[in-house]
């Protein structure tokens, strides 16, 4: 397939997201047609990039200085150590602001690279070259960067706009199963809040994609990129209708937290599992049919995707399930704020519950 090009639009910055394969070989060409004029750059790597996509890049950028930053890509990682180190490579550079970082990894990654790049001389250019399926569909889009400290999750970051993303599925290839069902959750959760047909197309083809089969691999990157462009367009600082993205994860947040961002449970699949607890919280207030619940939930498991909390939590984790989703950012009371979903392709932002109903939710959820 050729590559397929989407502009972003908003108040900050207009940029444009390449899909395609084999992309990075031709990097310097995208990068001086969108960047200007830049001197030096630097890579932050995620460390299980493999070599021979690492030498494709710095080959096609053999005019420029290149740094690289070797990033041990993690949940306990994304921190402000992490940062000043970035910081401190620019300082010692002297990069200018006309320079650039190029992100090269998945959300982790592209996260504290482009929030340092927000925060050196108020803002240097900023490359992602996301290398998951779930960066590709999610993080790289919209320009949420952050870090997370003991008291939650992104709890501390702001709103950069890239000036390029290079989405390039070669990259996609060499990653596990298990980290291309984590792409494939936020998909699916882009189908259910606003795009029924959508959903139809990934019930139909779901293997195809899961198998990363072209065109059906491109195609789900496109369409998700599209659906999330949509509402990031009409609200960039997340004020209103972009608050329907965040379907599962205030559940999602917390059970990462809970379980202190370990292996057992990685960001991917713990928006899945939330998606999940928000359908059957759903069901529960008498928001969604069963009908279309049920079509979903058939869906997850015909794709074998996470599904059970009980999995991963036992009741003695509920306490600390619940203090995690108080903190939640997406809070203004004392209430939880959920994103429900009425009907496939419908979702409900600003539904606000009262602690005690959540609890009683999940005590049953985690009992039954």
């Amino acid at each position: 397939m050729r590559p397929i090009k989407l502009n972003i639009k908003n108040n900050s910055e207009t940029y444009p997201i390449i899909i395609g394969s084999n992309l990075i070989k031709d990097l310097n060409l995208y990068l001086n047609k969108n960047l200007n004029d830049y001197n030096q750059c630097l890579l932050v790597i995620d460390t299980k990039i493999p070599k021979k996509m690492i030498s494709k890049i710095t080959k096609s950028l053999k005019n420029k200085k290149v740094y690289k930053f070797q990033f041990v890509a993690n949940e306990k990682n994304k921190n402000l150590k992490s940062i000043n180190k970035i910081l401190q490579i620019l300082l010692n550079k002297n990069f200018s602001r006309f320079d650039c970082v190029i992100a090269i990894g998945g959300g982790i990654t592209g996260d504290v690279s482009g929030f340092a790049a927000s925060l050196f001389k108020r803002g240097l250019k900023f490359v992602n070259i996301p290398t998951t399926l779930l960066s590709q569909v999610d993080s790289s889009v919209g320009g949420k960067t952050g870090i997370n400290t003991k008291e939650g999750k992104n709890l501390i970051g702001s709103f950069y706009q890239p000036k390029i993303v290079i989405s390039d599925t070669e990259f996609l290839k060499s990653l596990p199963k298990r980290e291309i069902i984590c792409g494939y959750g936020e998909i699916l959760k882009h189908s259910l809040i606003i795009n029924k047909n959508f959903y139809k197309y990934l019930d139909k083809n779901s293997s195809d994609i899961l198998n990363l089969r072209s065109p059906y691999i491109e195609k789900s990157i496109f369409e998700s990129c599209k659906i999330k462009k949509t509402i990031v367009e009409k609200d960039e600082k997340e004020k209103g209708i972009r608050k329907i993205l965040n379907l599962g994860h205030t559940f999602a947040h917390a059970y990462e937290a809970a379980l202190g961002y370990s292996k057992k449970l990685n960001h991917g699949e713990a928006v899945i599992l939330g998606i999940t607890s928000a359908l059957r919280f759903s069901l529960n207030s008498k928001l969604i049919k069963f009908k279309d619940f049920n079509k979903i939930i058939n869906h997850i498991n015909k794709m074998k995707l996470p599904s059970n909390i009980k999995k991963y939590f036992t009741i003695h984790d509920l306490n600390s399930i619940l203090n995690f989703m108080k903190k939640d950012k997406k809070n203004v009371s004392k209430n939880i704020n959920l994103i429900l979903l009425k009907e496939i392709g419908t979702s409900i932002i600003d539904n606000k519950y009262d602690v005690s109903k959540i609890r009683k939710f999940l005590q049953k959820e985690l009992v039954n």
